[in-house]
């Protein structure tokens, strides 16, 4: 599809009684997994909200079939079904989800193990009392498209969802959940409201509250991503949200503004994840500069995200290939994967960490051809197929081989 496309799908499906669900397809979600129940997974109190004629806590099983429509992949039609399988609140037995069934098997683009990682778009027309009719999806076929439509609604990582509603004319329409790292105004440094901070400031203050001690590497990293969204969307809450209140003259002024905001979350997505890492490296008593290197250069105008053991041992040409190392960091690898093949010409096999839920097996036997070593944290390995995990690493055991090349070259 065109990009002209989906900017049209995405403007015929913006306006008034029109609800968006936006994910990254997780391998649980397609048939990647190989689950009984693979569909895309939808808050049960979202589905009541645009289902309400489900929300009956006394019925068996309340459904309700509507027609969905997956435009990105031929208008793909069918009817499916939302139901509310509530047993264990009428006490005889243990469930009490709402899913959305009947998609179809692999040929919809929804299922299709391929289909993993991708962003998907559910958009659901409400009609009389707020009941969904029918639903139009689109599922990217590459991040080019994802981007598109990040630019409207913001940056969405791995395990995360987004409601949004151009009814609401709300920015900040992700629903999140305070915890302890969400900083209250008086909790905020009044040179951060006058100057918002960089990442690396924010790293910082996260570190602050979720120290290392007594954390497992890869649960302190993901820990940590958690608290620092916290503490970005809090601080983006106390800075923004009264310049918004204060109104717009101007329609540019507004739009101005809002994708100011969307372009500051979006450089925070692609770069915090490096930043954490690279604490993380300090905190194992690596050395900068000497056991490790952020950003170096390894061919003129290739800069890796990271090499091992720094860009000195990897210009020696009698330093061995066999004790170098790179670590490229992405958020999500569905395609971006391909764009670290020609980094660091001089290491064969390419480690990648990513938090993305999931790969379909072919395109991990795509990345193992291509010399890719998966980095996933340990957190998120279970969210892969079987088949995959016992060839994924996780960062502890990343480093520690890490920690063995300096052992043999000391």
């Amino acid at each position: 599809m065109a990009l002209i496309d989906l900017t049209d799908w995405m403007n015929e499906h913006t306006g008034q009684n029109i609800i968006w669900y936006v994910k990254r397809l997780a391998a649980n979600d397609t048939l990647a997994s190989g689950a009984h129940q693979a569909g895309a997974y939808i808050p049960r109190d979202f589905i009541l909200d645009i289902f309400p004629s489900m929300n009956n806590p006394e019925a068996e099983n309340p459904d309700k079939w509507f027609d969905l429509y997956i435009d990105s992949h031929g208008g793909d039609a069918r009817q499916v079904r939302a139901v509310w399988y509530n047993n264990k609140i009428r006490g005889k037995g243990t469930r009490n989800e709402a899913r959305v069934t009947n998609f179809g098997g692999s040929e919809s683009a929804l299922l299709d193990p391929e289909s993993t990682g991708s962003l998907a778009t559910f958009a659901f027309h409400l009609g009389q009392g707020g009941e969904t009719f029918a639903c139009h999806v689109w599922v990217c076929d590459h991040e080019v498209e994802a981007d598109l439509i990040e630019e409207r609604i913001g940056t969405l990582e791995p395990g995360q969802y987004k409601i949004w509603s151009v009814d609401e004319h709300d920015i900040f329409s992700l629903k999140v959940k305070h915890t302890s790292c969400w900083l209250e105004p008086s909790e905020i440094p009044p040179t951060w409201i006058q100057k918002f901070p960089t990442g690396a400031e924010i790293i910082q203050k996260t570190m602050e509250l979720r120290p290392s001690h007594g954390i497992a590497i890869d649960s302190r990293l993901m820990k940590r991503r958690d608290c620092e969204f916290q503490i970005f969307r809090s601080l983006e809450q106390a800075v923004e949200l009264p310049r918004i209140l204060e109104g717009f003259d101007t329609i540019d002024a507004f739009i101005s503004r809002a994708q100011s905001i969307l372009q500051r979350r979006k450089a925070r997505s692609g770069r915090s994840l490096e930043l954490h890492i690279k604490e993380i490296l300090l905190e194992e008593q690596l050395q900068e500069n000497i056991d490790f290197q952020h950003q170096p250069e390894s061919e003129p105008g290739k800069k890796p995200d990271y090499l091992f053991p720094c860009e000195a041992a990897y210009k020696d040409k009698n330093y061995p290939e066999k004790n170098l190392r790179m670590l490229a960091v992405k958020t999500t690898c569905k395609d971006r994967w391909r764009q670290i093949l020609n980094e660091a010409e001089r290491i064969e096999q390419k480690h990648l960490l990513t938090l993305q839920e999931g790969v379909s097996e072919n395109q991990f036997k795509e990345m193992i051809n291509a010399g890719v070593q998966l980095v996933v944290p340990e957190p998120v390995v279970s969210a892969y197929p079987k088949s995959i995990q016992p060839h994924l690493q996780t960062l502890e055991s990343f480093i520690g081989d890490v920690r063995i090349l300096n052992i043999g070259r000391s």
